[in-house]
């Protein structure tokens, strides 16, 4: 049964199933995707008209009941400063993946994310993978954002192309990918070896680490090399997104050549 938008509360008023952060989905893009997505349950949906009528090739097939909301009633659930752009859907998260699954893909780089823990980065992230056809990613089930949200605001549709594993432990998955033949690549901004002499061409794992702490011990010492990427300029550091994207391009290039 639907439930309806209480409007002074900005939240649903069935108290029998409250909504969780962790299964909501705001932004066009995101919304889309999700709706897009065969294996995305969408439990609910509210939209302003606008909205609702951008997305009508998304819903039809849904045959989903839509509640039609002003944006200042998604601005109250979800604060005045969240670009929900009109759109909040309540979602199942997606079934999950094994890393199995992702190693026996088509063969593009894996990412291997070491507690990277802002959703917005990750976010950015699961978008520059899809960009540059990333087989997925691997997380830890701990030390990571909720696959919702902000983090697939950020994401921009990208959450529900890109495959995720989350694993409990990082080093045993890091293990499993280099019997599978991957290489795994750490990158640290210290290292000696540049990312731009590394080969890139065959099955890679790229290994990122947190905002300042970087890769962790044990992490570093399962990868087979810590590249960094060259930095000639007056700033010699990218954030962890942009280090993913420059670092899936140069894979994809490499593909692509070879």
């Amino acid at each position: 049964m639907s439930r309806k938008f209480d409007r002074r509360a900005g939240r649903p008023n069935d108290r029998a199933r409250p909504m969780d952060d962790a299964t909501l989905i705001f932004g066009f893009h995101a919304a889309e995707a999700a709706l897009a997505n065969p294996r995305r349950k969408v439990l609910e949906a509210w939209m302003t008209e606008n909205a609702e009528n951008r997305l009508a090739a998304v819903l039809g097939p849904r045959g989903l009941a839509v509640e039609r909301v002003h944006p200042r009633d998604l601005d109250r659930r979800l604060g005045a400063d969240t670009v929900h752009q009109g759109v909040l859907l309540e979602c199942d998260p997606l079934p999950e993946v094994t890393l199995a699954a992702l190693a026996e893909g088509d063969g593009g780089p894996i990412l291997v994310l070491d507690q990277v823990t802002d959703p917005h980065n990750v976010g950015a992230i699961l978008r520059s993978a899809a960009v540059f056809a990333a087989a997925g990613v691997v997380m830890t089930r701990r030390h990571s954002p909720p696959l919702a949200g902000a983090l697939a605001k950020a994401a921009s549709g990208a959450l529900d192309v890109v495959p995720v594993a989350l694993v409990q432990n990082l080093a045993r998955a890091l293990a499993e990918l280099g019997e599978r033949g991957y290489t795994r690549i750490g990158l640290d901004g210290e290292a000696e070896t540049l990312l731009e002499d590394a080969d890139l061409a065959g099955p890679i794992t790229l290994v990122l680490g947190a905002e300042g702490k970087g890769l962790r011990q044990l992490t570093g010492e399962t990868c087979d090399q810590i590249c960094r990427i060259a930095a000639p300029g007056r700033i010699d550091s990218l954030n962890v997104s942009n280090a993913a994207a420059v670092a899936l391009h140069l894979a994809a290039m490499r593909r692509r050549k070879a």
